[in-house]
Order: structure tokens, then C-alpha cells, then sequence
């Protein structure tokens, strides 16, 4: 075992702590890229260039000189078109970059700027018995439903979603999408519930609701046009008729443990109605 050891010594060089660093940071660029890529149409793209990656290495070991020749030939390109394609998604991985939060605490308060704003605008649609249609995503991406709508891409206030859902509205009809502290997209299509069992009196909000959480881990707010009342739906339940307080309790639950710490009797409501 020594000998074995002493064999690879000069072929695995000395881990050092700038070698440490080096591999993070480049596992660090690595993670964002996927992040980058996942479920979009960019994903296509990098497989396409695999394919054509896969392809010149069988045309050197096959010896098939004129492929091999075109495809050295589209390489010097290759970067530029990159560039071109993802000049999206590198602005969004750079954003994301940005937006990290290494202390924990900007991002914490960045979540209870959300909630609260996300709050503000549903007591206000509700007083004024306006239709709405809130999607937070979680773990589960809602992609496929963000491209069916208008993509916004702005940050989460309650001026810009009182105005999305102001009657006679372009953006009034359809789904918000919430992806952290932005608004990803309005007027977006959602698949209804199926579930037979459900009350026929249900309108199409309502039932968007229930149907995307059956399909994700995504939470939705409805608010009810003719009523002015407040629903909360999550994995294919939907409670009805609840209070602004049980809104914040179930948001702060479900988005961030320091803010439902700090609101300790919306946080006793929930568990109450949860058990």
C-alpha cells in the first residue's frame, strides 16, 4: 500500500488551500449554470451541441476526414453563438450572482418585504372585491405556466399587483406568478382541477388554484371577485373564507421561519387550523 501511494503522489498534485478555492469557485460558476439552463429552451440548445461534440470525436476516431473538417471549421464560431443565444439566461445568472445574500439577513428581510407587500395588495383587492390570482413558487418550477402568459420580470410590490389585477385590465384575467422577490409573469393559464368531488359553484380562479397545487408544491391566493373573499389552496386543498391574519400566518409558515417567529400569534392560528 506505500508503494501504491508513493506511485500516485507525482500524478495527484498537493491539495492546497488556493487549489480548495479554485475548485469552489469553479463548482460555484457550475451550479449557476444549470440553475441557469433548467427547464428552459436553453437546455435544448446544450444538448445539441453534445450531440455535435460527440459526433467530431467519432469522426476522428473514424477517420471521416470531411466531417471532421466542417465541424472544426463551425468551432471558432461556437463561442460567439453562445454568447448570442444565452445572452438571457447569462444576464439572469449574473443577477442571480448579485443577488445572493452571504449573510442570510438580506435575504431574510427581503422575504418579509415580499410577504408583506403580498399582504398589502390582497387585503386591498379584497376590500374592493377585485378578482386575483396569486401563484408563489417553491421547490417545483412553473416554467411551462410563466411562458403561457406576459413575462414581467419585476420586483414584488403592492402598487404593481393591484394595478396587474385592476378590473378591465389587459393583465386581469389569468394567473402572478411569484418566483422569490419577483414577479415572473401575468395573465398566465393554469390547469384547472379535474376533481369531481369539488363544489360546482367553484369559479375559475378558484379552481385554477386547487389545479396547480395539485400538479406542484406551488402555494396560491385567490381572492373572489363577487365576494371579495379570501382562499388559500396548497397541494390540491383549498381553504375558503379566510382571514388577512390566516394569510400572513400560512405565507410566513410556508416562506420563512424567522419571520413566522417573529409573528408568533399568526403562527399559533396556523398550527391551530393545520391540527
Amino acid at each position: 500500500m506505500p508503494q501504491f501511494f508513493q506511485f500516485l503522489q507525482p500524478v495527484i498534485p498537493k491539495l492546497t488551500v488556493t487549489a480548495v478555492i479554485d475548485i469552489l469557485a469553479v463548482a460555484v460558476l457550475i451550479y449557476n449554470f444549470f440553475l441557469m439552463v433548467r427547464g428552459r429552451r436553453a437546455a435544448h440548445v446544450l444538448s445539441g451541441i453534445w450531440v455535435l461534440v460527440f459526433a467530431y470525436l467519432v469522426a476522428v476516431w473514424a477517420h471521416l476526414e470531411l466531417l471532421r473538417s466542417v465541424l472544426a471549421a463551425m468551432a471558432p464560431y461556437t463561442a460567439i453563438a453562445l454568447i448570442v443565444m444565452f445572452q438571457a439566461e447569462i444576464r439572469r445568472m449574473l443577477a442571480r450572482i448579485g443577488r445572493v445574500r452571504w449573510l442570510g439577513l438580506g435575504g431574510q428581510l427581503e422575504r418579509r418585504e415580499v410577504v408583506d407587500d403580498i399582504l398589502l395588495a390582497v387585503r386591498q383587492m379584497a376590500e374592493e372585491k377585485r378578482g386575483a390570482l396569486i401563484v408563489i413558487e417553491r421547490d417545483i418550477g412553473l416554467r411551462t405556466f410563466i411562458e403561457s402568459g406576459v413575462a414581467l420580470d419585476a420586483r414584488v410590490s403592492r402598487d404593481l399587483l393591484c394595478s396587474i389585477f385592476h378590473p378591465g385590465g389587459e393583465m386581469h384575467d389569468g394567473a402572478v406568478i411569484v418566483q422569490g422577490d419577483r414577479v415572473a409573469a401575468a395573465a398566465c393559464f393554469l390547469p384547472l382541477t379535474t376533481n369531481p368531488q369539488l363544489s360546482r359553484r367553484l369559479g375559475t380562479r378558484h379552481r385554477a388554484a386547487i389545479g396547480v397545487t395539485e400538479e406542484t408544491d406551488a402555494l396560491a391566493i385567490v381572492v373572489s371577485e363577487e365576494t371579495g373573499q379570501i382562499s388559500v389552496a396548497s397541494r390540491g386543498d383549498l381553504e375558503s373564507n379566510v382571514t388577512i391574519e390566516r394569510v400572513q400566518a400560512w405565507l410566513t409558515q410556508q416562506t420563512s421561519s424567522l419571520l413566522a417567529e417573529e409573528n408568533g400569534a399568526s403562527n399559533e392560528e396556523f398550527k391551530r387550523v393545520q391540527s
